[in-house]
């Protein structure tokens, strides 16, 4: 049984989510102010948190810092219908996906059914002891789910380390946003939705060779991505 945290300052929200998703067989803990949702994030073991953008105390933004400080365990942001602002925030800063507010029990579900299935597909790839890929400085296992640049260590998101597995994977190739869409977040590409894009944006800053990082992950417009070995 998945264990849950539920973030969210909405009580009756809370209820109706809270009953609806036990019953579809999880484990659900609630917070209702972002101090308590960071204090039990980060001292109980959980599967995945949903975290309401809009809580007091601390904000969900702040929430998400100060758990990235610490854990990279699954994070579902709930922003308001509509609202790229928050969207685009929620992904630079580290959540795994988001979902629009007021959303349907049964899409939310889908959702962490979905980022659940990964977190079980990272378990089955250190069993299997899959090899490394090594493409100029940069390393990655997907066995212990380590990246190194230059052999120091670069933490990533498990979205941020899927996405970047099957681009060096596929080193030289064009792979299209729809396949990395339902690869690496387990869902199909919505319209006008920039969630590849945000974390292909967080990959270039945290490999570089610059900031902008273009030259290791290039852009085919309006088509996908390719990663290019900077020794090539």
């Amino acid at each position: 049984m998945a264990k849950l945290l539920l973030a969210d300052d909405d009580i009756e929200l809370c209820q109706l989510l809270n009953e609806y998703l036990s019953h579809e067989g999880f484990d659900i803990s609630l917070a209702h102010d972002g101090s308590t949702a960071a204090k039990l994030i980060l001292d109980q073991e959980f599967d995945l948190m949903v975290l309401d953008v809009m809580l007091p105390n601390l904000n969900g933004f702040e929430v998400l810092k100060e758990v990235r400080k610490e854990s990279q365990v699954p994070i579902l942001m709930l922003t308001a219908r509509g609202d790229e602002i928050d969207r685009i925030v929620g992904l630079e800063l580290g959540a795994d996906d988001y979902i629009g507010k007021p959303c349907n029990p049964r899409e939310l579900t889908a959702r962490i059914r979905s980022i659940l299935r990964r977190t079980e597909n990272i378990y089955k790839a250190k069993q299997q002891k899959l090899e490394s890929i090594v493409l100029s400085d940069v390393s990655i296992n997907p066995s212990t789910r380590e990246v190194l640049q230059d052999d120091n260590s670069v933490k990533l998101t498990a979205t941020e380390f899927d996405i970047l597995y099957l681009l060096m994977s596929q080193a030289g190739h064009l792979v299209d946003r729809d396949q990395l869409s339902e690869q690496c977040l387990g869902r199909k590409l919505e319209p006008y939705d920039r969630s590849i894009d945000m974390h292909i944006s967080n990959l270039r800053k945290k490999l570089g060779p610059n900031e902008k990082g273009d030259d290791r992950i290039k852009t085919v417009r309006g088509v996908g991505y390719q990663y290019v070995s900077l020794d090539s």
